[in-house]
């Protein structure tokens, strides 16, 4: 098979480890920039262009599309669902994913447990959005922010009103969500590959700093999830319709809590915390399903 990792820079650990394991299992690995491609359509039905070379030998992509570019880059991988190529993640559960209060709405119509979370458009009465979610501290988010960037932990309702003020005069949405203090700064990482957990770490903040996220300075070590967390993890990937995800949850007093669902999680933390070949468990997953695509019909009814 030829599989192709639309990636923005070969380098990256995760583009890199993919190609390794793609080639290492007997496969053609090629690194396509998404941004470079040219998506054309005609009643001969739909092409696609890199470097002015047409892109008509690829039999699966591995989208791993930053959040800056989501609206293109899921136009391309579109482009490859509709050419009948397969991909390891489906284009429109990239754009729920990545649409943060969507995805938020997902995970409460699932029943999954998460932080009580509050938005609304009318900015003027700071008062009774807080009141939504209780007294400080709060926890408040940039609706496009990623790796921990946008997040502002609020300690009073004084100081939570003027982050919210200072948003609204930039024209910026946010979100507002309950501080679980007894996470203690840190988070878990489910990373799901075709329905199953297949490795877990837990992300500790640096000192004095609420957010855990390994960007930030914070850290990271091997965790065994507990069938709750495992449940929660499976059914939050689920909702939002990817085979391939990066779940990250906080350990409450109530249970697991559903921060978010990531479509495109980094391999680096995952596979140095617990030793496990995730990327080669990314491209088993996708033999099995190019090999079930190209069965023919009536073995699969058989």
């Amino acid at each position: 098979m030829k599989i192709a990792v639309l990636s923005r820079n070969e380098k990256l650990y995760s583009t890199s480890r993919l190609i390794e394991e793609i080639e290492k299992r007997g496969h053609e690995g090629v690194v396509i920039d998404h941004l470079k491609c040219d998506i054309v359509m005609e009643d001969n039905g739909p092409m696609m262009f890199y470097k002015g070379e047409s892109l008509d030998d690829i039999d699966a992509v591995i989208p791993r599309i930053g959040a800056s570019v989501t609206f293109y880059g899921t136009a391309v991988v579109r482009q490859f669902e509709m050419m009948n190529v397969f991909s390891a993640l489906d284009s429109l559960a990239i754009t729920r994913s990545r649409d943060k209060l969507r995805s938020l709405q997902i995970l409460s119509r699932s029943g999954i447990g998460m932080p009580k979370t509050a938005f609304t458009n009318f900015s003027k009465q700071e008062n009774k959005t807080l009141s939504h979610i209780g007294d400080a501290p709060v926890v408040i988010k940039l609706l496009e922010g990623t790796q921990g960037l946008g997040v502002v932990l609020a300690e009073t309702n004084k100081a939570a009103k003027s982050v919210l003020q200072a948003f609204d005069s930039l024209k910026t949405r946010v979100i507002l969500q309950e501080f679980i203090e007894e996470a203690g700064a840190s988070d878990i990482r489910a990373f799901i590959v075709d329905g199953q957990v297949v490795g877990a770490m837990k992300r500790k903040g640096k000192e004095g700093e609420f957010r855990s996220n390994l960007h930030r300075g914070g850290n990271a070590s091997v965790i065994k999830l507990n069938r709750a967390e495992k449940a929660t993890a499976l059914k939050a990937a689920k909702s939002m319709g990817l085979a391939i995800a990066g779940v990250d949850m906080l350990q409450s007093k109530r249970g697991p809590l559903v921060l978010e669902v990531n479509s495109s999680p980094g391999l680096e933390g995952i596979e140095k915390s617990t030793g496990v070949d995730i990327a080669g468990k990314i491209v088993e997953y996708i033999e099995k399903s190019v090999a079930k695509q190209r069965r023919p019909k009536d073995m699969v009814k058989a």
